[in-house]
């Protein structure tokens, strides 16, 4: 018997040892699992990035075509204007030079006119004629008008006001005088045509018959780029190109530092400098930014500082998990050591003494005249041996359930004939005075689908609290009814009931109720823990109703 006994505690430490490391295999697995998800997660951020990154470098691409063709538009009206205050100042002929001087005199005035009438004063009470010399002029540059007026008795008079500074030319009418106003008119229009003229003549050459080195100053054009970029949200490090149609850059005898000879990028648009005008060379502008792309980067810095965060998060949280897990899974090695070796230790000396006891009731053995006095001690060994048994073997079951694995398979069970024979076990444990055992069924045969031995304990565990938790006499029912698709348990007691503070706390692992100072009920708190486990794992319904100094009532639906 002792030799079944070992190999039935080294098949027990064997299934837990298996079980373990089923375990192990499930944590690696979870570890594994968290790596992947991390992963995961690095991918799609950066991906995020890079999409938020590629965004930022199309707006940015876009942003420095704009620039460069306000460069070229600008950079056109500088050079315009610089072209035209250089013709202004050119040294011309002595007789141009007059012309100009005359010509400018009067060459923003675009509207002049001059106008007579009669009109009659009375002066000392006789009327008298008067003629009004009436003067108007324009300035188209800076906007202003002016007017003047002069009376004239005679026409002498009229002539000594030409005379004084008017510029107009004598006459003896007042349509001699607007055809003299006319002509002098015309002549300052055939003069300023001549000045447009030969202004016009020198740009025609300038555009024309001027090389490319001719046309542009590098230098100036660098100073517009370095002005205009501090405006705009670019990076400010900047190296510009000229190229003519064939893309082959121009080089200049006079440079900036930032004019750069390369070869043109073609995924980069040039602007045309000199757009307003079609007809000389084309030459075109493309700047670089050699570093564009830690500017984006600066730009793209909360995205990448809320990327960072995230997955420190992430990171630190996995870890955490991870060394959770690892902690777990040693406490898990621990206690799976101590269950197993345990189980294997106990087994051992209990089964012994229940053969000591056995031996010490054979008559070869010990004298029958001193059978009846030893046999109380050995009944009670032998009863604190079974209990101890008991305890042994609930530390084994609920060390095998908190692995749920598969350990849920059943089959059909009798319940009313296993429910009787428990019964009955606990009626003899008892003596009839002290406790009092009622069984009812609604029929005498119900089958339910489950494990034998797990249906067993629970009942047996059920019972057990019943009747350690009921002061003698006690009174405890087990009852069964059969419904549609189910049996229901019901075990109840008229005990010491449970207060409603521990009624959810009782299923908990090695919990027991607090009693105080007493401890006159012995007991590890496994053996609810362990319904509760056989319960969810058979997907039963558990329900537990108590009164405290009234009772308590189990009631469980089990599957059929």
């Amino acid at each position: 018997m002792l030799k079944m006994v070992n190999i039935s505690s080294a098949m027990t430490r064997f299934y837990l040892d298996s079980l373990h490391l089923m375990r192990r295999t499930q944590i690696n697995l979870a570890v594994i699992l968290l790596a992947l998800s991390m992963f995961s997660l690095l991918i799609v951020q950066s991906f995020q990035l890079y999409l938020n990154y590629d965004q930022k470098k199309k707006e940015l691409a876009s942003e420095i075509i704009t620039f460069q063709n306000k460069i070229a538009f600008k950079h056109e009206k500088a050079e315009d204007y610089r072209r035209y205050m250089k013709i202004i100042n050119q040294d011309f002929s002595l007789e141009y030079q007059d012309i100009l001087k005359s010509e400018f005199q009067s060459l923003t005035a675009s509207k002049e006119s001059v106008s007579l009438r009669d009109t009659t004063i009375v002066n000392n009470g006789k009327r008298e004629k008067y003629l009004v010399i009436r003067g108007e002029a324009y300035d188209s540059l800076t906007g202003l008008s002016t007017e003047q007026k002069v009376l004239a008795k005679n026409y002498q008079e009229i002539q000594d006001v030409f005379n004084s500074g008017s510029g107009i030319l004598k006459g003896n009418d007042s349509s001699q005088l607007s055809l003299q106003l006319n002509q002098q008119a015309v002549q300052q229009i055939f003069k300023k045509a001549k000045y447009i003229n030969n202004m016009m003549l020198e740009a025609f050459k300038d555009n024309v018959l001027k090389s490319p080195q001719q046309r542009i100053d590098a230098v100036f054009l660098d100073s517009i780029i370095s002005f205009e970029i501090k405006k705009e949200r670019l990076p400010k490090e900047f190296t510009f190109c000229v190229y003519n149609a064939q893309d082959k850059p121009v080089t200049f005898e006079e440079a900036s530092e930032k004019y750069e000879q390369r070869t043109a990028n073609l995924d980069m648009d040039k602007a045309r400098l000199f757009p307003g005008n079609p007809v000389s060379e084309s030459l075109f502008l493309q700047l670089n930014f050699p570093h564009q792309n830690r500017f984006l980067l600066t730009e793209m810095r909360l995205p990448i500082i809320g990327a960072i965060l995230v997955i420190c998060i992430v990171l630190a949280a996995l870890v955490f998990m991870v060394k959770t897990i690892v902690e777990q899974k040693k406490l898990s090695e621990i206690k799976a050591g101590l269950v197993s070796n345990m189980t294997h230790e106990f087994k051992t000396p209990i089964s012994t003494i229940a053969l000591a006891c056995q031996a010490l009731r054979d008559p070869d053995i010990i004298d029958k005249r001193h059978l009846p006095i030893i046999e109380p001690y050995l009944r009670m060994i032998a009863q604190e041996n079974k209990r101890l048994e008991t305890l042994v073997e609930n530390i084994l079951q609920n060390s095998i359930l908190d692995r749920k694995d598969s350990i849920w398979e059943g089959g059909p069970v009798e319940i009313v004939a296993l429910s009787k024979v428990l019964v009955d076990n606990a009626k003899f444990r008892v003596e009839p005075k002290d406790c009092e055992i009622q069984f009812e069924s609604s029929q005498s045969n119900i089958i339910v689908n489950a494990q034998e031995t797990h249906l067993k304990s629970v009942i047996a565990n059920l019972l057990d609290n019943a009747i350690k938790y009921s002061p003698t006499p006690a009174k405890i029912k087990v009852e069964i009814k059969q419904n549609a698709d189910h049996a229901v348990l019901t075990v109840s007691d008229k005990g010491l009931g449970i207060k409603k503070e521990h009624l959810t706390k009782i299923f908990d692992n090695l919990y027991r109720v607090p009693t105080g100072d007493l401890h006159d009920v012995k007991g590890f708190g496994l053996g609810l823990n362990y319904v509760k486990k056989v319960c969810d794992g058979y997907g039963w319904l558990l329900k537990v109703n108590s009164t405290f100094g009234k009772g308590t009532t189990f009631e469980i639906t089990i599957n059929t």
